[in-house]
Formats: C-alpha cells, sequence, structure tokens
C-alpha cells in the first residue's frame, strides 16, 4: 500500500531531526578540538582557521598513545574472556535442561543490575587479595560483572534456536561437546558474536568509575581516567581544546568499528529479537 506523502514527509522529519540530535554533539567536539585560545569561547559553529595543535599537545605533553593501549588491552582481554566463558555457557544453559536453569539465568541477569559503586568496595578487597590492584588486569576481570551477564542472554537466546538435528546427527557421528560447540554451532553464531562483542568492547571501552579507583599509576591509565586527569592551573584555564581533541580520538575507533561491522550487528541483534 503506497504511503500519504503526509506521513513520508513526517517520517524524513523524524529521522532528520534524530540524526541532528544524535551527530551535533561530536560534529560541536569535533569542532571544538580544532579551534585555539578563545576562539572556542566563540558561537562560531566551525573555526575560521582550523588547527590541529590541540591534537599535537595532546600527544606532546602526555603518553596518549600508551593509554590508547591501555584501553585497548583492557577491551580487548575482557571481551576474548566475555566470548570464552560465554559460549560454553550459552551452550549448557541453552541446549542442556538441568534443574535450576532458570534461577541461574535469572542471577546472571541480576548482576549486572547492580549499580557499579554498589560493588565496589567488594571488588577492592578482591583485586587486593588477587594481588591485581594497579594492574590492568584487575580492570580486565571487574569489566566481566557487566559483559558476561549481556553476552551470556544474547547468545542463550541463538543457541536455543540452533536446530537440534544437527546436534542430534553431530553426536550419533560421535562428535565430543567441545567440537560440536566450536567447529559446528560457532560459525553459526558470527551474527550474534559479532554484534555482542562490540557491544561488550564499547562497554568496557567507556568504563570510568573501575579504571579510576583500581589503577593509580600513570602507565595503567586508560584513556577515559586519562581524559579526567587534563587539567590546568584552574578550572577556567583547562585546556578545552585538548580535552576536545582527545575525546574525538577515542571516539572515532568506536565509529569506525560499527560501521565496519554494522550488517552483522543489525543481523545479530534482529536475529535475536525475532527468535527470542
Amino acid at each position: 500500500m503506497k504511503k500519504h506523502p503526509v506521513e513520508t514527509l513526517l517520517y524524513y522529519v523524524a529521522v532528520a531531526l534524530v540524526m541532528v540530535i544524535s551527530l551535533f554533539p561530536f560534529f560541536y567536539t569535533i569542532s571544538s578540538s580544532l579551534k585555539r585560545g578563545n576562539e572556542l569561547f566563540s558561537t562560531s559553529l566551525w573555526p575560521a582557521h582550523p588547527s590541529f595543535s590541540n591534537y599535537a599537545s595532546l600527544f606532546r605533553d602526555q603518553p596518549f598513545g600508551a593509554y590508547l593501549l591501555n584501553s585497548v588491552l583492557v577491551s580487548g582481554g575482557a571481551v576474548l574472556l566475555s566470548l570464552g566463558v560465554s559460549v560454553l555457557a550459552a551452550y549448557a544453559l541453552g541446549r542442556v535442561s538441568f534443574r535450576g536453569r532458570g534461577v541461574l539465568m535469572m542471577t546472571i541477569l541480576g548482576v549486572s543490575m547492580f549499580p557499579q559503586v554498589a560493588i565496589l568496595s567488594g571488588l577492592f578487597e578482591l583485586v587486593r587479595a588477587l594481588g591485581l590492584y594497579d594492574r590492568l588486569g584487575a580492570l580486565v576481570l571487574t569489566d566481566l560483572i557487566f559483559t558476561l551477564p549481556f553476552t551470556i542472554w544474547v547468545l542463550v537466546t541463538f543457541m536455543r534456536e540452533l536446530p537440534k538435528e544437527l546436534e542430534e546427527a553431530a553426536l550419533m557421528d560421535g562428535v565430543g561437546v567441545f567440537t560440536l560447540i566450536f567447529r559446528i554451532f560457532l560459525p553459526l553464531l558470527l551474527p550474534a558474536l559479532a554484534a555482542t562483542s562490540l557491544l561488550a568492547f564499547i562497554g568496557a571501552w567507556n568504563e570510568f568509575l573501575f579504571a579510576l579507583t583500581f589503577t593509580i599509576s600513570p602507565e595503567q591509565r586508560t584513556v577515559p581516567v586519562a581524559i579526567s586527569m587534563i587539567s590546568g592551573g584552574s578550572s577556567f584555564e583547562l585546556p578545552w581544546g585538548t580535552i576536545m581533541a582527545a575525546s574525538v580520538i577515542v571516539t572515532v575507533p568506536l565509529i569506525l568499528l560499527v560501521l565496519l561491522c554494522q550488517r552483522q550487528i543489525v543481523s545479530g541483534l534482529t536475529a535475536g529479537a525475532v527468535k527470542g
């Protein structure tokens, strides 16, 4: 059925409004990062004389490249561990019937409902007992608290919808459980793995409270903490241009990842929504 012209017009107006609201803050951040001195406080949307001096000073005055590497290591480690555990847990919770499975699923979901500050003191004692304080391993471990429940729930939904006949045929051929999971089921889970890994990576990349609490030395800082440490002599002397440049550098890799994996993300999330 052909849509009414007014309905089509309203649709495009709504899309344009959403695009402006979503993209304008990032556009303004890029614009501010290219301004110098008092030009930062002007009302112009784009600098008259764009400059990359803020980006140069960001890497000149501090080891921002090392901070980026720390964030990559923490986020990548958290994602790899989450996926490794989640695939096995999803098979057990999605394909194996056992008593208390529903309670266990609700418990996993309930863990993610606690605010970070509510479990901060307990995690601090755990991190200190394991000898991980002021190490990147502490951030990888603590980030699992929020990445694991999400990845497990999404993968369980997909795992339940895989053909039972495929599993029965593999078991009849003498295939082991781990071979079944990693050689047969895993390729079928690639859309879900792409979606969950990217969203878990973004969550770990942006994490601030744990990174601020469990690391103290500059060598172990991640980029959210590093940006918060950029300061001047007073609140009126903060290098806002440098802070904006750091924000752009931190955001661009996430945007590129989303653009590169957008098909896998959409197919993974929509398939999970339809099947679930």
